[in-house]
């Protein structure tokens, strides 16, 4: 298996980083097939830390948010191919990460779209510390003593490719190229399909959270910079309409759109239509299966258009879920497992 180290280092300046799906000029070439080491910064270009001056807005560029990582050019992908991302490993660059409230960002507050006379929220950070060895963020109450140790669950809020039509869209958007989905599901040992929309696929990933709930309700997880290993398939034709995403135990959709329930909807609809090919059977069949047997975990509700995830277990769907792309996923899975024990 081919491999590639693309390091990103870590006092690099933020203005020669990437803040686009599309519009940008690959940084690296690969074949289909390579695995890829790589690093990211954390969605603030680690420009926020303890020891800062000021409020977190004062200490921030907000022309460099959510830095990505790339774009990689996957030699041999064309429109209408699937590119299939495998994330090997993903944990955190350094031993801290930080999360914050801004006036009127996040779910539980006016924001500019959703205009109300209600005073901002506070601005203010919480720091945590890692506890990489103990699998362990520590979370502490900044107007209490209160410490509390949380599950570290690395994954990253960005992952995806150019849009279609040579359109460059922002970093803190997703859509059906991916981008800022901010899914809990993108974590190690998935693997992530993708409708190639331009040659060479150009895809980027950023935005690493140590951990973050369902919904990203604040509008800030636990960010921190990434030391991440993935593998780069290319899979010709099949594209998917919305990116999808398998674990061992799940295949999963995704739909990102205003309002809320019509990115359910379009998660829903792609997960119908999945199960019905897989299934081989009418779908009407797979509506009435789905329906029975699906969650819908919210991904972020806090972002320009928010994301939903259906997803439903693969061993109620027998040996026909492992015909998923042809067995990619176990297949990379595999491979990862084979890079892994070599190391």
């Amino acid at each position: 298996m081919e491999t590639m180290n693309f390091e990103v280092a870590p006092d690099i300046d933020p203005a020669k980083l990437t803040y686009t799906f599309g519009g940008v000029e690959a940084q690296a070439q690969v074949k289909p097939g390579t695995l890829i080491s790589t690093s990211t910064l954390d969605c603030f270009a680690g420009r926020l830390t303890k020891d800062g001056a000021g409020t977190p807005s004062e200490q921030l560029d907000f022309r460099y948010l959510n830095p990505q990582t790339g774009p990689f050019y996957v030699e041999g992908a064309e429109p209408g191919d699937t590119l299939a991302v495998h994330f090997v490993s993903i944990q955190p660059r350094f031993d801290w990460g930080v999360s914050m409230m801004l006036p009127f960002f996040g779910a539980l507050t006016g924001t500019g779209t959703t205009a109300t006379l209600n005073a901002p929220l506070p601005e203010q950070a919480w720091f945590y510390d890692f506890d990489v060895e103990n699998n362990t963020v520590w979370y502490q109450a900044n107007d209490s003593d209160l410490t509390l140790p949380l599950p570290l669950d690395p994954m990253h809020g960005t992952v995806g490719v150019a849009p279609a039509g040579g359109e460059a869209r922002s970093a803190l958007a997703p859509g059906d190229w991916g981008g800022n989905m901010d899914s809990p599901e993108m974590r190690a040992q998935t693997t992530a399909y993708f409708r190639v929309n331009v040659p060479g696929a150009l895809f980027s990933l950023g935005d690493g959270h140590a951990r973050q709930g369902e919904g990203e309700v604040c509008g800030v997880a636990v960010e921190t910079a990434m030391n991440t290993v993935f593998i780069l398939e290319l899979i010709k034709g099949g594209g998917p309409a919305w990116p999808l995403i398998e674990s061992d135990d799940y295949l999963m959709t995704t739909g990102s759109v205003k309002p809320l329930e019509d990115a359910f909807r379009i998660a829903n609809v792609e997960m119908v239509n999945w199960v019905s090919e897989l299934l081989e059977i009418s779908l009407m069949d797979a509506y009435q299966l789905v329906s029975q047997t699906s969650l819908s975990p919210a991904a972020n509700v806090v972002d320009t258009v928010y994301t939903m995830v259906c997803k439903v277990p693969k061993k109620l769907l027998g040996e026909a879920a492992l015909k998923a792309f042809g067995g990619t996923h176990e297949s990379l899975r595999k491979r990862a497992q084979e890079w892994a024990a070599s190391q």
